[in-house]
């Protein structure tokens, strides 16, 4: 029994320590259960939630409109006035349907685009799973992941834009597509719509424009290019960048070669061919003459700097800033007989703006441009600006921080930069000391470097980058536009920019193409730049000011004046550097690579770029080759300037005007006695003008005691003075109403005239310093005697030889009868009967007998018209 129980007592330890062990892994079941029950329930969430959000982003997807996938959505851009002026994506377009489309450019395209097109329904989950996995590791939108189905939808109904939302709408709107259309029917969309360059779209557009051939004949090269495009168009484009094109095509080459479409050898073979060598010449390709293409370039630029939409198929309305005809009187100027162009290869940009809003009212890209949407000189290029950046670096920044007034002295003498290295003038000589509205009017490269070196470089270098010019950095040869390097230069849309906040009181607008935009739902998004105060409006006018005399003889933009039209501007050249010219064979020193001109007036702003292509080739000084420039702006400026007012620009009220002595360094004011001749009316800013008045020039004092007597003896006048004592020496101006005589000592006699009134004045004189005049009058009284006393006997014919001017000699005995006509001046005497005394004509018949000796002279007897008969 004690067995038995001893046995029970065991078998129920172990059964408890059987349960005791079990209890754990119950509760572990239990834990695991309701871990699974939970992720199912947060799986049901998720789905739901999912599903919901899903439903939420693709609510506002547009319907899929047939229309709206075989043909783009042009894009429509008008004038200032809201007139079309053109419809950008609407055309140069050539349809393919999929029948026609050669296996190679399908292959080209299925390789680079999406190699799984026939196997999948819209979405490929494996291209889609790399691209989510990019966009963890790189941020949203490193990676599309973008099927041909969704591209094709994104192309026709939606925009651009990376963002959560539209990629959902995208892959909706893509597996509806798939359920729609078939897979050959999607290809033939996509192939017709994209974009392949400039305003071309369509692969079978493609070649025809890069390689003159319709789509089955071009080979695989060729068509391994084309396929590449549409990812980048401008930036393959094989005219234009023909080095990238080339790399582009090449990776398509080896996504066909990854993927089966081709061998080793083809691919190998295709990599070899020049595709700056095989598309089209530009003699052949299609050439542009539209009068508008150069403004279009602007207005395609600024939406895709501005915005996400593309202008070629988001069917926008586009509100810009041109006005029609001067964009129409710009191109006929680029292609004009009467512009004295040297040759067809010149080139020339052009920026019309209107002032006081920096809205673009025309552009001339080049002359005769043969490539639509290709290089723009007006707002592509960067070249050297010269001498037009004087005022935007030197002498705006002085007037702004150092308060330099237009009289400023500054001596054009010889300097180096900083460095050491030596520069000059363009002429190799030097002025001395001038006025820094003399330095910019007859251009001076020594006083703009000075200028700027008193300025400091930073402060310059914040200056203009406050009114467009983008320095991102500056030394001193930028003073005179010697900027350095083939990428650091100016378009000339910058200089109309910069220029046109000095015409604008010192606010500066970025100068734009576009104001608006329309979307299709209706949507207004404005593009206008906001306006900024970028300097003083006492620095903006006296800049102003200085820059009419460049229009001014001797400035040296005489050539661009229009009469009657107040207009501020600048002329521009570059030079050739020693080694440029020896490197390049630049047959003379005085050819230059760059001549500019850019000008305004109250109401427009044009900045002008002339030269070549190649900086290389140069301007030579024949004719007005180098001055093209200014008559292009004398034509375009009289143009829009005509039957409109433009007043002239008006001196604020922070700005004095000032007379400043002529040549005075430091700069003084002119005195009260500071002859006209020797004075300059310039501007100051108010409480800078210089206080010192100039001692050089000041009145002397005016003589004293001044009498006059008559002398009846010598029929004269005596007049006499008083001056004090001085240092200086003293010369006195008498005058008797007709004549002017100079007196060294305090006296003086005049002839004298009976019955006459003399006023007589005296001034004294001290180099080119006046006193006041005193004055003092006398009369001559009528009774008084010609002064010639004398006897002559006048019996018989006599002799008479007289010499009238102050000495008269007479002899003569005997009868007869004798005639004189002569000048007598001065007094006779004789043995006879007569007196004379006079200047002037005499006529004397003497008949009797003359028995005397007549000798008479006076230096200061009045003027005698007399006839004698004796």
């Amino acid at each position: 029994m004690a067995e038995q129980y001893q046995s029970r007592e065991e078998r129920r330890k172990k059964l408890q320590q059987q349960k005791a062990k079990q209890k754990p892994k119950k509760k572990s079941r239990d834990l695991l259960k309701k871990i699974f029950l939970s992720l199912v329930a947060f799986g049901i969430i998720c789905i739901i939630a999912g599903v919901g959000t899903f439903a939420y982003l693709v609510k506002d997807a547009p319907p899929l409109d047939p229309k709206l996938l075989k043909d783009p959505i042009p894009s429509k851009v008008l004038d200032k006035n809201g007139d079309l002026i053109t419809e950008v994506g609407a055309v140069n377009r050539e349809y393919v349907n999929y029948k026609d489309i050669p296996p190679v450019v399908e292959n080209a395209i299925l390789a680079t685009e999406d190699y799984r097109f026939y196997k999948h329904h819209g979405i490929d989950p494996i291209r889609f799973a790399g691209a989510v996995l990019a966009n963890f590791q790189r941020g949203f939108g490193a990676e599309g992941g973008s099927t041909i189905t969704q591209q094709v939808v994104k192309n026709a109904f939606l925009t651009n834009k990376k963002t959560l939302s539209r990629k959902v709408q995208e892959a909706w709107l893509a597996f509806q597509l798939e359920q729609k259309y078939t897979k050959h029917q999607i290809f033939e969309m996509y192939v017709n719509k994209v974009l392949v360059g400039g305003n071309n779209y369509g692969i079978a557009t493609a070649a025809k424009v890069y390689y003159g051939k319709e789509l089955n004949e071009l080979n695989l090269a060729e068509a391994a290019q084309i396929a590449g495009m549409p990812q980048s168009p401008n930036n393959y484009n094989p005219f234009t960048h023909p080095d990238l094109a080339e790399k582009r095509r090449n990776i398509v080459l080896s996504l066909m070669y990854q993927h089966g479409y081709i061998t080793k050898k083809q691919m190998d073979e295709a990599k070899k061919v020049s595709v700056k060598d095989t598309v089209l010449k530009p003699k052949d390709r299609k050439i542009n003459d539209k009068p508008f293409d150069s403004f279009v370039d602007a207005v395609i630029d600024e939406v895709k700097e501005n915005t996400d939409f593309d202008i070629m198929t988001d069917g926008l309305t586009i509100h810009t800033t041109l006005d029609k005809n001067a964009q129409e009187h710009v191109y006929n100027l680029l292609n004009s007989k009467d512009i004295p162009y040297p040759d067809d290869q010149f080139q020339a940009g052009i920026v019309l703006l209107d002032t006081k809003t920096g809205e673009i009212r025309a552009i001339g890209g080049g002359r005769n441009q043969k490539v639509q949407r290709g290089f723009n000189y007006a707002i592509d290029t960067r070249r050297q600006p010269g001498s037009t950046i004087k005022p935007v670096l030197d002498y705006a920044p002085a007037i702004e921080y150092l308060n330099w007034g237009t009289y400023q002295m500054i001596e054009d003498k010889p300097i180096t930069y900083s460095t050491g290295k030596k520069f000059g003038n363009w002429d190799q000589s030097y002025k001395g000391a001038m006025t820094i509205r003399t330095a910019l009017q007859l251009s001076r490269n020594s006083p703009a470097v000075q200028t700027l070196q008193k300025v400091g470089l930073v402060k310059a270098k914040n200056f203009a980058k406050g009114i467009g010019i983008p320095l991102k950095e500056i030394y001193e040869s930028y003073a005179i536009g010697g900027f350095g390097g083939k990428t650091v230069g100016v378009s000339p849309l910058e200089m109309a920019g910069a220029y046109s906040a000095f015409g604008n009181n010192g606010v500066y607008t970025k100068p734009h193409a576009v104001t608006k935009i329309e979307l299709r739902d209706g949507t207004v998004i404005s593009l206008a730049p906001e306006p900024k105060v970028a300097m003083k409006d006492s620095t903006a006018f006296m800049i102003t000011d200085m820059l009419k005399s460049v229009l001014e003889y001797p400035g040296t933009g005489v050539r661009a004046k229009v009469p009657g039209l107040p207009i501020a501007g600048k002329t521009g050249t570059t030079n050739y550097t020693d080694e440029e010219i020896s490197k390049w064979h630049i047959p003379s020193r005085s050819a230059v690579p760059d001549a500019w001109f850019t000008g305004y007036t109250t109401n427009y702003t044009a900045s002008i770029w002339t030269g070549y292509k190649d900086r290389s080739t140069p301007i030579l000084a024949v004719g007005d080759n180098q001055r093209i420039a200014q008559l292009i702006f004398k034509d375009l400026m009289a143009y829009v300037s005509k039957d409109i007012d433009t007043p002239d620009f008006t001196m604020p009220s922070s700005v004095q005007k000032v007379r400043i002595e002529k040549g005075s360094m430091p700069p003084v004011l002119a005195s009260e006695y500071t002859p006209s001749s020797q004075v300059d009316i310039e501007y100051a800013l108010k409480g800078h003008a210089p206080r010192t008045v100039s001692q050089k020039y000041y009145k002397l004092d005016s003589p004293t005691n001044l009498a006059a007597s008559y002398d009846e003896t010598t029929n004269s006048i005596a007049v006499t003075w008083s001056y004090k004592n001085t240092n200086e020496s003293v010369t006195f101006d008498v005058s008797d109403g007709k004549k002017h005589y100079t007196a060294q000592d305090n006296k003086i006699t005049l002839p004298a005239e009976p019955g006459k009134i003399y006023k007589i004045t005296v001034v004294a004189i001290s180099g080119s310093k006046k006193s006041d005049p005193v004055t003092i009058s006398i009369t001559v009284p009528k009774t008084a005697k010609d002064n010639q006393p004398g006897n002559e006997n006048n019996n018989g014919n006599g002799n008479e030889t007289g010499n009238n001017n102050g000495n008269q000699n007479e002899n003569g005995s005997g009868n007869g009868t004798g005639n004189e006509n002569g000048n007598d001046n001065g007094n006779g005497t004789g043995n006879g009967n007569g007196t004379g005394n006079g200047n002037g004509n005499v006529n004397e018949n003497n008949n009797g007998h003359n028995n005397g000796n007549s000798d008479g002279q006076d230096p200061t007897a009045p003027p005698e018209n007399s006839d004698s008969n004796g």
